[in-house]
């Protein structure tokens, strides 16, 4: 394909390597990158070109370092990019990729604004006897620029201080009463905090979005194996996305991230080496606007 010469249609999935459909797609066309690569070692998707089935770790790095800084060049500038990866043992030793990647990717460019740790509650048993079983993986956003869009309201979760689960000493003894902030000093000596009421003092949609995010294992009938769960996507799109956008995912697989954007009133773009994929995305999405 020539540079730049694909005119992006919304709501299409391109199939091809990631890293030459990118090339031939128009800068600064997209609002939010939402993907999860293949793991390295991990599956065989039995196809020439893949991510995931390098000699070694270092390659593999380099390979999602690349394909990103092609990706970088599609986001819109106040765009945001959200990376989910998980870790892989070789021998006795564990590889630490996602965060190879993720200061690889911070050293090419990229500014890394959070890292998340996508706790599974339906994470596989695990035989190991000299280690804990892992239960969780990394979501990390990035941003072209220091200044990007981001919805907090959007995904903001329910306050604790004053329920049933908070933690702290005097529980909801506190709430609604004047003074009723704890012992002086709690908040840094800030008179406006303790001489009034908590409850006024936070955000009335909720606390800000933590960075631990309890997901289930995604599932779909077609694929036979776990997808990108819908409940890790939706918030990545609702902040880093406005209504009416374009969701870009360079590693389509089994479409979700499409599938999540159109339930959210936003559009998507997909790039997937394996035709077979594509097809399988396609007919689950037909499916959906058949509905």
């Amino acid at each position: 394909m020539d540079q730049t010469s694909l005119t992006i249609q919304p709501n299409s999935i391109l199939c091809g390597d990631a890293r030459h459909v990118l090339a031939s797609l128009p800068p600064d066309s997209v609002q939010s990158i939402v993907t999860s690569p293949p793991y390295f070692g991990q599956r065989d998707y039995q196809h020439d070109g893949q991510i995931g089935r390098e000699k070694d770790s270092t390659e593999y790095v380099r390979n999602l370092v690349a394909v990103f800084a092609a990706a970088r060049r599609v986001l819109r500038p106040d765009g945001t990019f959200w990376l989910n990866l998980g870790d892989k043992y070789q021998g006795s030793r564990l590889l630490g990729l996602p965060w190879k990647v993720a200061l690889a990717l911070a050293e090419d460019g990229w500014l890394l604004r959070a890292d998340i740790v996508w706790h599974k509650p339906n994470a596989m048993p695990s035989a190991v006897k000299n280690r804990p079983t892992t239960d969780h993986e990394y979501l990390f956003l990035f941003s072209r620029e220091p200044d990007y869009y981001y919805d907090a309201d959007a995904i903001r979760e329910p306050h604790t201080t004053f329920s049933e689960n908070s933690k702290m000493k005097g529980g909801r003894g506190h709430f609604g009463k004047r003074g009723g902030t704890p012992e002086q000093g709690k908040n840094g000596g800030q008179a406006n905090l303790h001489d009034g009421r908590w409850d006024q003092a936070f955000h009335p949609l909720g606390r800000n979005k933590r960075t631990v995010w309890s997901v289930p294992l995604g599932k779909f009938r077609d694929a036979h194996f776990a997808v990108f769960p819908p409940d890790l996507i939706r918030p990545c799109i609702l902040a880093g996305a406005p209504t009416g956008s374009l969701v870009l995912d360079p590693f389509f697989g089994a479409g979700t991230v499409g599938v999540v954007a159109r339930e959210l009133q936003r559009h998507y773009l997909g790039i997937e080496l394996n035709p077979d994929y594509v097809a399988m995305a396609q007919r689950r999405l037909d499916e959906l606007a058949s509905r």
